[in-house]
């Protein structure tokens, strides 16, 4: 389909065939279930909108309280998103304290692996997203290039690493702004997820055994199917750490959990991966071998209960109990301890 087809609906549908971010909707998109959820999500938005309007006032700056992580949970509306992101992530301050200093890394010399690497991967970002091809105008393969490579070379010790475009990409989509999507990558990446991009990628090997620990104390049956059939963790969900859930979960569905992410910081992964098992643990019960296992952990991230994304971030604190930093931390103390024994510090 061509750009110009944006307005383009679905025949009977009131539902554009490109979404309001660029993406190209599936060929086998259900609009009318679609239809159905999103007009009573319209409610819900039109709501929040006036209360966020209230709490803002205006006002470009927001401190962290009980009520603003109480409004994050129930989602940012659109409009405030980069702006609330940029606040509560420490990436407006740190923009502000470094004037100047995005451009002279985009001014300073570069290295020709790092830019390589980035280039290559400019058509493999998005290409159902109409404002990431070529001929849109603009094109925001150049604005995405930029932020990849500054990062690159703010961050020596990461550089650039798959999954990172994708982050950089939905990051562009929302703020619109090249320099916020730089240090909103910064908050992530230095800072919100712990050693995921590093050349050993320590932090996700972490964090997978950590689920799977989880998973262990509260959903005991997966995790003794997982041990019966030998299937190792990251088999199964390494790209919803690396990705964010990017291209697993439906895009608004995604925005919600970045909104809880950027405040609450990575124990929100967790939550939303044991909402999704625990959800649907008979329906993965059901699997008898491994790719039979690996093709309902395909599904279970498909169909109504993600599309929902109101009940779904709802669901993500209730379903898996309770999950403080502090367990998070402990778990990631063993476990990176196990690996390190393992001397697992090979690339994945």
């Amino acid at each position: 389909m061509e750009e110009g087809e944006g307005g383009a609906r679905e025949p009977g549908s009131g539902i554009p065939r490109v979404d309001p971010y660029g993406f190209v909707r599936p060929e086998d998109f259900d609009y009318v279930s679609y239809e159905e959820f999103f007009s009573r999500y319209l409610v819900i938005l039109t709501r929040r909108a006036i209360k966020w309007s209230k709490l803002l006032k205006g006002n470009n700056r927001i401190q962290k309280s009980l009520k603003v992580k109480r409004y994050i949970r129930k989602g940012i509306p659109n409009e405030h998103r980069a702006l609330i992101w940029m606040n509560v992530s420490g990436a407006q301050a740190n923009m502000e304290q470094n004037p100047g200093y995005y451009n002279k890394l985009l001014e300073g010399e570069k290295s020709d692996t790092l830019v390589e690497a980035i280039k290559t991967d400019m058509n493999r970002t998005f290409p159902d997203n109409v404002q990431f091809r070529k001929t849109a105008n603009p094109c925001l393969q150049q604005t995405l290039y930029n932020v990849l490579v500054a990062y690159g070379h703010h961050n020596k010790t990461v550089g650039y690493c798959q999954g990172m475009n994708f982050i950089a990409g939905y990051l562009i989509l929302i703020t619109k702004n090249e320099e916020e999507s730089f240090w909103l990558l910064d908050a992530l990446i230095g800072r919100i997820l712990p050693d995921y991009y590093s050349p050993a990628m320590m932090g996700l090997k972490t964090d997978q055994e950590v689920l799977g620990e989880l998973v262990r104390k509260k959903v005991p049956a997966v995790a003794e199917l997982m041990d019966r059939h030998g299937v190792m963790w990251t088999l199964i969900v390494s790209r919803w750490f690396i990705c964010l859930f990017i291209d697993i979960l439906p895009v608004e569905t995604v925005l919600r959990i970045w909104d809880c992410i950027f405040y609450e910081g990575s124990k929100i992964i967790f939550r939303v991966a044991l909402a999704l098992i625990k959800q649907h643990q008979a329906f993965i019960l059901e699997a008898t071998n491994l790719p039979d296992i690996c093709d309902k952990f395909k599904q279970i991230t498909r169909g109504t209960f993600v599309t929902e994304c109101h009940t779904f971030m709802q669901k993500i604190f209730t379903e898996p109990g309770s999950l403080s930093m502090a367990t998070v931390n402990k778990l990631r103390e063993t476990c990176r301890a196990k690996l390190v024994a393992q001397g697992s510090t090979n690339n994945i």
